[in-house]
């Protein structure tokens, strides 16, 4: 897996160094880069503005205050029309940022990058982005970032609890990976072999490196942040977000529309989704305790594949992940409702799905509650 030559196939700059990136640099020269920022990562920007004022280019800056700001209709319009005097866009962060760019900059037809501060989330490289339009998740397209700059050293310096959900995010890949064979099988869902067997081989990769993320080593990052830009090139041959979402995502996103509609700080991303990738596991694993469907051999056999709910809350734990859906500040009432709703979220069908059109729902939730809450 020569994760150079897939980006150079895909037409990014995945420029590995330490605050200067040359090919970036020259492409940039004596043009307007707006450089966008947030509270927290807008002292890590020094080090990029100072590589950017150097080779000639004009830096436009535009911080958000917020600490954590939403990819919404008003971030995104923020950056749209700061964007408009430009003639480049660099988020300096990691997804709520890296959504914005990719999304203001499609609108605005100029080509935009990433100065990655967290491996965080799989995002990167993928040509759509959610957004929060009207208080809902809406998936809307988005350009494939011309440039991903990474330097290791601010990765690695990272909080953990982010490397954690970057993980998070992959070890879902599991579960989205098997929804969508299940999907092929029982629904006759189109499947994308290459998509697929990339975003596999990134998966089995990343977990390999685990105990060296762990211990805080380097060669772990790499590999995490490796997969996260792997997970994007798979949705660009797909066409689509299938290979890297599933049913995990869709309870990740209904959660969050809750944490929305009560004006709360919303967790991170792969950090719900690590949770919601433990329930899928455990639907999987528990299938055979129900009644026989059409196609269900198939699906027990898919199930025989999976690593068991309690490996990835171990892995997100020992990197400072929430184990347990209470701790992420939601109700138990709010947690139930999302088993048996969040399969609504989007027109895909999942694990989710099968439990709650067959009825099996009704007999799980609470097991799966006493669980995970």
């Amino acid at each position: 897996m020569d994760i150079g030559a897939l980006s150079q196939k895909f037409g990014v700059n995945a420029e590995v160094g330490e605050g200067v990136f040359p090919r970036f640099l020259q492409s940039v020269a004596g043009k307007k880069v707006l450089v966008v920022t947030d509270e927290n990562t807008l002292p890590i920007s020094q080090k990029i503005v100072t590589s950017l004022e150097g080779c000639g280019a004009h830096v436009l800056p535009l911080s958000f205050a917020e600490r954590e700001p939403v990819a919404d209709e008003k971030t995104v319009e923020a950056a749209r029309k700061a964007g408009e005097n430009a003639d480049y866009l660099l988020a300096v962060g990691a997804g709520t940022l890296n959504d914005v760019c990719k999304r203001a900059g499609f609108l605005l037809q100029k080509p935009s990058g990433v100065y990655a501060t967290a491996p965080s989330m799989d995002g990167f490289t993928s040509g759509v982005t959610p957004l929060i339009e009207n208080g809902f998740k809406i998936t809307r397209n988005a350009q494939v970032a011309k440039d991903v700059l990474i330097d290791y050293s601010v990765l690695k310096a990272a909080p953990r609890m982010m490397i954690g959900a970057g993980v998070g995010d992959i070890l879902a890949k599991y579960c989205c990976l098997t929804d969508w064979r299940i999907s092929h099988i029982l629904t006759g869902e189109a499947y994308n072999t290459e998509a697929a067997d990339l975003m596999y081989e990134a998966v089995k990769a990343c977990d390999e490196s685990v105990p060296a993320l762990i211990n805080g080593e380097e060669k772990g990052v790499e590999m995490l942040m490796n997969a996260l830009l792997i997970s994007g090139y798979a949705m660009v041959i797909a066409g689509n977000s299938r290979p890297a979402s599933g049913a995990e995502h869709h309870m990740s996103h209904f959660l969050e529309m809750d944490f929305l509609r009560r004006g709360e700080r919303i967790p991170l991303h792969g950090v719900k989704v690590g949770l919601g990738t433990a329930v899928s596991l455990w639907l999987y694993h528990h299938s055979k305790e129900f009644p026989a469907f059409e196609g269900c051999e198939k699906v027990y056999e898919e199930a025989e594949k999976l690593p068991k709910p309690q490996y990835v809350l171990q892995i997100l734990g020992s990197l400072g992940c929430p184990v347990r859906f209470s701790e992420l500040g939601v109700s138990r009432e709010t947690v139930k409702n999302m088993l048996f709703e969040a399969y609504k979220i989007r027109d895909r069908f999942t694990i989710l799905t099968l439990y709650c059109t067959k009825g099996f729902m009704k007999e799980a939730a609470e097991p799966i509650l006493d669980a995970f809450y």
